[in-house]
């Protein structure tokens, strides 16, 4: 690393280290306000940002006015600064205070799986406090072993990774995940993966989201279909009217296998994909529509963010087909 790189990790060390300490000095209440706060000037500001989450919420709400799909937007920006506000304080965060936190719901779902002794693997979103899911489980004494990916800044990588880590939990740098995976689940443990983000075409495969084809990761069905591990959702969105986190344990999804191993895959993949997308329209405002989810397409088919399309029913049309028709 040279000396304008060591520079520069310090520097976005320190901003990030005195936004965390300054937030967690702070009454957990003040943190998450200031937080939402930083989430409304993110909006103001992150243009970028912003036409990704209007184009996506374009295409999975077709149907929603402008002002409607706005207000979601809004409140996306708002959940991750609350989520930064609520993170300030998992430093110092205890399972009892963690528990007054957060009310779980099919607990006996994970128990039961875990019995089974095959290994269970934990799929969630980017939704609500997803951050909490394999935290709050460790407090409550259910160690993950959970994929990450590692942030480019070490000092931050360590940072963040001290508080996920507090109860027991590991992370497994997704770069180079298969064997430590297959260790995990092996041992009889469980395994936590984020499932909702786009993938390359040659680390995935398409399935419907929302009704369009998106590209979806294909290594956790792969992994549960070679270990017969169970696999459970596990959500953990914010309730307004309880004021607490309800973190949601499903049960099991079904596993079905054929004489196609490439099929089941897809399938199970499909079905997965069906579950985040369930939670996602019960909890819109929540999700991160902010990541290009459809940036990856199949072969042949235009890009949906560089070319402008038009909702036409229930497909997608170019942009200047949609014109012409309109004539």
């Amino acid at each position: 690393m040279g000396k304008h790189g060591k520079v520069q990790t310090a520097l976005e060390y320190a901003a990030a280290r005195t936004l965390l300490t300054g937030l967690s000095l702070a009454p957990r209440a003040v943190a998450v306000a200031a937080g939402r706060g930083l989430g409304r000037i993110a909006y103001t500001f992150g243009g970028r940002l912003r036409r990704a989450g209007t184009r996506n919420l374009e295409m999975a709400f077709p149907d929603l006015s402008a002002t409607e799909r706005e207000r979601l937007l809004r409140g996306c920006f708002a959940n991750l600064g609350r989520l930064l506000g609520e993170f300030s304080h998992f430093e110092k965060a205890s399972p009892e205070s963690l528990a007054r936190l957060v009310e779980c719901e099919g607990l006996e779902h994970l128990e039961a799986a875990e019995a089974r002794g095959k290994g269970t693997i934990l799929f969630t979103g980017h939704l609500g406090a997803w951050e909490l899911t394999s935290l709050a489980l460790s407090a409550f004494g259910h160690r993950v072993d959970f994929l990450a990916r590692r942030i480019d800044n070490p000092l931050i990588e360590e940072l963040v990774e001290r508080t996920r880590t507090r109860f027991g939990n590991r992370s497994i740098d997704k770069r180079a995940a298969a064997r430590p995976m297959l260790r995990t689940l092996s041992s009889g443990g469980t395994l936590g993966i984020l499932v909702d983000l786009n993938t390359q075409p040659h680390e995935g495969v398409f399935v419907d989201f929302f009704g369009i084809p998106a590209s979806t990761t294909s290594s956790l069905a792969t992994l549960a279909l070679r270990t017969d591990a169970a696999v459970l959702p596990v959500f953990a969105p914010w309730d307004e009217e309880r004021g607490r986190f309800l973190l949601h344990i499903e049960p099991p999804v079904d596993i079905t296998r054929s004489d196609d191993p490439e099929e089941d895959v897809r399938a199970l993949t499909a079905r997965i994909t069906q579950v985040i997308e369930k939670y996602v329209r019960r909890y819109p405002e929540q999700w991160l529509w902010i990541h290009k989810r459809w940036n990856t397409r199949p072969h042949g088919e235009a890009d949906l963010y560089a070319a402008r399309t038009k909702i036409v029913g229930a497909g997608l049309v170019p942009a200047r087909i949609a014109r012409q028709d309109d004539r």
